[in-house]
């Protein structure tokens, strides 16, 4: 069975697990799903932390971020940061 019939999202869990490595978050990372908070709701996601995550989901993706690209709103949640992530994995960059 692949992932997409077993209702999982490889982007998103990649996503995922860049996101926790990144900003150590404690726990086990299944407990964040795509509508959990993150700008605002994690205190580890600070002006630093931001900047580690981007420079994380670059190298992890290989993929080149601009700064008018980035806006506060792809940081509300998981989710928001897979669906910002997608479209630039997939063009490759």
């Amino acid at each position: 069975m692949t992932a997409a019939a077993e209702g999982r999202d490889p982007v998103f869990e990649l996503v995922r697990d860049v996101i926790v490595q990144t900003l150590d978050l404690p726990g086990p990372k299944q407990r964040f799903t795509p509508a959990s908070g993150l700008f605002g709701e994690i205190p580890e996601l600070d002006s630093m932390g931001v900047v580690l995550l981007l420079t994380a989901l670059e190298d992890r993706f290989d993929i080149q971020l601009s700064d008018d690209e980035i806006d506060a709103e792809w940081f509300e949640t998981f989710g928001s940061v897979t669906e910002f992530i997608r479209p630039r994995i997939e063009e490759g960059g």
